[in-house]
């Protein structure tokens, strides 16, 4: 009689990942931790600026001199708190002029039976309508109706004055896009032909961005050269800070340009909600930023007779001068990287390269996971058959 043998079951093969496996899961892990930050980014600078608008130090005036108007003034001061500034103006024609001059941004005459509020759109308007809440009030306590003048209105095309805002975003997503397509040709195009093909690409963005704005839309219905202008001046300047940094940055730029010309500059540009109607921290960029600049200096254009134009301008020119700088320093910097490492350093075998579709497939981040799996399974088939 046989004794049958025993089976004893095959002992379970433990896999160990390779360190090239772990370091290309963790390659791949850094790489969707980029959407997770876009993500909270986005989150906190857009509800941050815009989740609760509430006026802080608005400046309105109530037009008069006699000692009613003083009290009156006083009055909505002390109520409104931090919330307005109020001030007393002699006659209605010297508040219309610094409604004009953007120092203030309502005026209100109070008479008996035909209050009046005057306005200026075309600045903010959210500002129009947070001075036209408050002082709505105070005649539906009177119980007359309130007559809103607006003494600068926005262009018929564009009644809540939003256009410019929206030409803004236009120009930053293609200007900081130029950036993003020439980053791949850093090794194969030298710094000056890259800045060149830059330059020609803003030129075309801003003139298809004031050809919409202009006779396409009618968002301006004026002084097309001037804010094409303004729009080549904005556009060289953030192009000229994205190339810089590429240099630096590498795979992160893409990230940073999304924070400083989307996260920050949108948020802080005055286009839907003005800086008095946002935290210190969004009103603080206003004073700097250059899409702040170039909102307030095309508004000062179209609607405002070139008022305070100057410091726009000098702001546009301040970032294309630190984009210049940021560029003249990374062509040092990749010309000292290619001094370094030599011009044998980064070339390959002829026999040794591959076809165009295996290097895009090989440089894939999950190219090494997928072969180091590939190759376990095969090895295991291998001792099967055995």
């Amino acid at each position: 009689m046989t004794t049958p043998t025993a089976v004893h079951p095959a002992p379970a093969r433990i896999h160990h990942a390779s360190p090239s496996r772990r370091s290309t899961v963790v390659r791949l892990v850094a790489l969707m931790i980029g959407p997770v930050l876009v993500c909270l980014g986005l989150g906190l600078s857009y509800l941050g600026a815009f989740h609760n608008p509430q006026p802080h130090d608005m400046r309105v005036a109530v037009v008069g001199s006699s000692q009613k108007t003083k009290v009156l003034a006083q009055t909505i001061k002390d109520k409104a708190g931090n919330g307005l500034d109020v001030t007393t103006v002699p006659t209605r024609r010297q508040a219309r002029e610094h409604l004009l001059d953007r120092d203030l941004v309502g005026a209100y005459v109070p008479t008996p039976k035909h209050p009046e509020l005057l306005v200026a759109r075309a600045g903010s308007n959210s500002n129009a309508n947070a001075a036209q809440s408050v002082f709505r009030m105070v005649t539906d306590k009177q119980g007359v109706p309130l007559r809103v003048t607006d003494v600068a209105p926005p262009a018929p095309q564009d009644p809540n004055g939003g256009g410019l805002f929206f030409l803004l975003i236009t120009l930053s997503v293609a200007s900081y896009c130029c950036v993003l397509v020439l980053a791949p040709l850093e090794k194969v195009l030298g710094m000056r032909a890259r800045a060149i093909m830059g330059l020609g690409a803003c030129l075309a963005v801003s003139g298809v961005g004031i050809l919409l704005a202009g006779p396409v839309f009618d968002v301006v219905d004026h002084s097309y050269g001037s804010v094409w202008a303004m729009s080549l001046l904005y556009c060289v300047g953030v192009f000229a800070v994205g190339l810089g940094l590429q240099t630096f940055l590498k795979q992160l730029t893409p990230l940073v340009l999304m924070g400083l010309f989307v996260m920050l500059n949108l948020t802080s540009a005055g286009g839907l909600m003005s800086p008095e109607m946002q935290n210190n921290f969004f009103g603080a960029l206003h004073s700097f930023w250059n899409g702040a600049a170039f909102v307030e200096g095309a508004r000062s254009i179209l609607y405002f007779d070139h008022h305070d134009l100057g410091s726009h301008l000098l702001s546009l020119w301040l970032w294309l001068a630190a984009g210049v700088l940021l560029t003249l320093l990374a062509a040092r910097t990749e010309t000292r990287r290619k001094g370094v490492l030599g011009p044998e350093s980064e070339a390959d075998e002829p026999d040794a390269r591959p076809e165009p579709e295996a290097a895009v497939l090989l440089s894939h981040p999950g190219a090494e996971l997928f072969e180091a799996t590939v190759a376990e399974e095969l090895a295991a088939a291998e001792r099967e058959d055995r």
